[in-house]
């Protein structure tokens, strides 16, 4: 039965993720130059116990679905494939994966979580932003878009994180 909610629970964070940056945040961007990627926080969250082939294969699911929608032929699946793949050196880079049990700002803390955020979310919108330009043309400016972006969709998955995740660990 546990099995059974953790596969509907991943199935509908899968969907949510999706449609929240299909018809909500697809045209969100601050000033032409910051963009938000929130479905990221589908992947930074997956558990740490889920089998690697499931986590990278719903991790091209999303981006391949994605790509459809930006028409980006395969750039969104590629950067979340990285990253998926790259969760877990990443994740022993910063700390043990046994003093973790859950990847949330409750369980790992505020300056963990962002470190951990910031460092997949800057290598997924580096293949995003550089592979669209696929030139050095325009590098500074690429690079300030990628900087933007990062920081803009950082943000916007700690506000996710403090406000749609419970606190139950914090008030007992």
């Amino acid at each position: 039965m546990n099995q059974q909610v953790a596969f509907i629970t991943f199935s509908l964070s899968f969907v949510i993720h999706l449609l929240i940056q299909i018809f909500f945040i697809h045209h969100l961007e601050l000033f032409g130059l910051a963009f938000c990627f929130l479905y990221i926080n589908f992947i930074l969250t997956l558990p740490l116990d889920a089998n690697r082939n499931v986590v990278l294969l719903s991790a091209f699911g999303l981006g391949l679905l994605l790509d459809g929608f930006y028409d980006t032929l395969g750039i969104h699946a590629f950067a979340c494939v990285l990253i998926a793949y790259l969760r877990s050196f990443t994740i022993g880079l910063i700390g043990s994966k046994t003093e973790i049990t859950e990847l949330a700002i409750r369980n790992t803390g505020l300056s963990w979580f962002v470190t951990y955020s910031f460092v997949l979310i800057l290598i997924h919108h580096l293949v995003i932003f550089f592979f669209q330009q696929f030139n050095f043309e325009m590098f500074l400016h690429t690079l300030l878009r990628v900087i933007a972006s990062s920081l803009f969709t950082l943000i916007t998955v700690i506000l996710v994180q403090y406000l749609l995740y419970s606190n139950t660990k914090n008030a007992r």
